[in-house]
Formats: structure tokens, C-alpha cells, sequence
């Protein structure tokens, strides 16, 4: 898994003719951690995942699961997945319908239950934002104690979502 990981961020980067320092850059990470990234030594935290897959370009599926090798068409970093879910979202096809909903959640405040297994503290009983949302993946958003946090989550925990009535 990992060394698959890396390939793919590898290639992606290169093919878009990103050096490992500017990509480092925009990931708020050191050039060695990329480096460490793609030789497989080390995998990038989960909550950097939805950051790097936006910057190539292409989805959280594509580089976490290694059976999809086949490299999705790249406009520019970021673009392609808003063009994708445009066409299916127009079209109504290729999108399901919890997939429709989230998309539709996205920027709003909810409150997430999670499956007791995959209970996230930091998000237990607070309102968030989706901040962004991608296949199985979403983006939240919200401010805790510690201070403003932003976390990956797999889709597939998320047992409900409760629409937050917004004070105006």
C-alpha cells in the first residue's frame, strides 16, 4: 500500500511538473517528508491525504486504493474532480444518492453521528461544517476547546447527519 501510495503521488507530481520542494511548499511539509512519501518509508497523515489528492488532482480513492492504477485525465491540480461531479451532478447519473446529499450538505452545518466503532471524539456531539466532500471521503470542519480543526473522514463512518439551523 504505501509504496503504491507513493508511486502515485510521485508520478502525479511529476506529470505535473511539480518539484518535490514546491510540493513540499504547498503541503506545508518538509521536501524530505515528500521524499519519504514516495520511497514508501513513511505514509502522509490522513488529514494531508484530501490536500495532496486536490493538488495532483485527482481523488482520495485513486491514491488510497491500490487497485485503481488507471490515472484520471488531468486539466490542472484541483480541477478535475469539480468537472467530474459537475457532469454527473447535470446528468444525475454516476452519483448516488448519499452522495447527492452530501454534496448538497457541503459548506452547511451538521452534526455527524458516527458507527460506535469509528466515533470520532473531536467531532462527538459539535456542529461542523462539510467543508468538502470527494467519493468516500469528506472534508469537516469546526471549532473545538483546542481551537479550529479540520479532519478527513472516511463517509462510510458517519452513521447520520443532522442539519444545524444556522443563526442569521
Amino acid at each position: 500500500m504505501m509504496n503504491e501510495l507513493g508511486n502515485k503521488i510521485a508520478g502525479k507530481r511529476k506529470d505535473l511538473g511539480i518539484t518535490q520542494a514546491d510540493f513540499a511548499d504547498r503541503l506545508c511539509v518538509t521536501r524530505q517528508t515528500v521524499s519519504r512519501w514516495e520511497n514508501g518509508s513513511v505514509m502522509p497523515d490522513i488529514d494531508k491525504i484530501g490536500d495532496i489528492a486536490s493538488l495532483l488532482g485527482v481523488s482520495c480513492d485513486y491514491l488510497l486504493k491500490d487497485e485503481i492504477r488507471e490515472e484520471p485525465r488531468v486539466l490542472a491540480a484541483g480541477e478535475q474532480a469539480a468537472d467530474e461531479q459537475e457532469e454527473a451532478e447535470d446528468s444525475g447519473k454516476g452519483v448516488s444518492g448519499v452522495s447527492r446529499l452530501l454534496l448538497a450538505a457541503k459548506g452547511k452545518k451538521v452534526r455527524l453521528t458516527f458507527f460506535e466503532d469509528d466515533a470520532d471524539m473531536d467531532l462527538f456531539n459539535v456542529d461542523c461544517t462539510i467543508v468538502d466532500f470527494e467519493g468516500n471521503w469528506m472534508k469537516v470542519a469546526t471549532d473545538t476547546k483546542k481551537g479550529h480543526i479540520e479532519k478527513l473522514i472516511a463517509a462510510s463512518s458517519v452513521l447520520s447527519v443532522e442539519f444545524v439551523k444556522e443563526d442569521n
